[in-house]
């Protein structure tokens, strides 16, 4: 572990020739296990993009292994002892801030209540003497709190956890990310469910967060980022297809194209566009 902290996340992955990511056990759709047990979700295909910036930088192959992270609460510190180095689809937060990275943008998400339907209207006066399901010490955890402090928050190790509660009827709603929210509500099988309030209680962008202070594989994690973003906005067959997979039309989340599109490009804005130079024919001499 001492070595881990002394050398920086390229100088790591040109000697071992792997990057580590951790993520919850069930995250769909940034990041949840097919039959065969592997990784997959918008998350992976973001850390893949990564790696694959990293393989041209210290010239290996360089392999995205995915770790199951059970106690979200040890994220942090995975990453700051350099056991892992990236965690992607995290919500921006000061307090993490303080001790952890934030790469660029890779999606918008929110604060909502999920509730059978027709029970709670969302409005913060609903929520009052409610037992509220909430991932613990989460962004939902606080905001809860402070909107309505006389709601009964119920801590939950996962979101997934307090939807299974609220299917048994021990909690009256559960409040947690938008995007993660949706796709549990798409997979429910009981009784219909309902995301309210129309606006969410809070906007966020989520990232990837890193070691602090690591400016090379930040700037590495950033330039990956872009590419993806940037050939998604450009209708790159690849991104389009992987991005569409798990956030666009026909998935779980179903988001037109139009509103992923309009999203990159204010990610992008102010970045220097990064589009491949046409490939000059065979014997062709430069321009003066």
């Amino acid at each position: 572990m001492a070595q881990a902290r002394a050398e920086g996340v390229v100088e790591r992955v040109a000697r071992t020739g792997e990057l580590v990511m951790v993520g919850g056990a069930d995250q769909a759709p940034l990041l949840s296990w097919n039959a065969q047990g592997q990784p997959e979700g918008y998350g992976v295909v973001v850390g893949e993009r990564i790696a694959a910036e990293l393989s041209q930088a210290v010239g290996r192959p360089v392999r995205l292994r995915v770790e199951v992270l059970k106690d979200p609460a040890l994220l942090g510190e995975r990453i700051a002892s350099g056991q892992a180095a990236l965690a992607c689809g995290v919500p921006f937060s000061w307090e993490r801030d303080m001790t952890l990275d934030y790469s660029l943008p890779i999606a918008l998400s929110g604060l909502r209540l999920m509730a059978p339907a027709g029970k709670l209207d969302g409005s913060p006066a609903s929520l009052a003497g409610r037992r509220i399901g909430v991932v613990q010490d989460s962004l939902a955890d606080t905001e809860l709190r402070g909107m309505q402090p006389a709601a009964r928050p119920i801590g939950f190790p996962s979101l997934k956890a307090a939807v299974a509660a609220l299917g048994k009827g021990q909690v009256d709603g559960v409040i947690g990310d938008s995007i993660l929210l949706a796709s549990l509500a798409r997979a429910w099988t009981g009784p219909a469910l309902a995301l309210t309030p129309e606006e969410p209680y809070e906007r966020y962008a989520s990232a990837c967060v890193l070691p602090e202070n690591d400016s090379a594989f930040r700037n590495l994690v950033n330039l990956a980022i872009a590419r993806l973003l940037q050939g998604y906005v450009d209708g790159e067959a690849n991104s389009v297809a992987t991005i569409n997979r798990y956030v666009g039309p026909g998935s779980t989340l179903n988001i037109p194209v139009v509103l992923i599109r309009a999203y990159y490009e204010s990610v992008l804005l102010g970045l220097e566009a990064l589009r491949p130079l046409p490939v000059a024919p065979a014997g062709a001499r430069p321009a003066p």
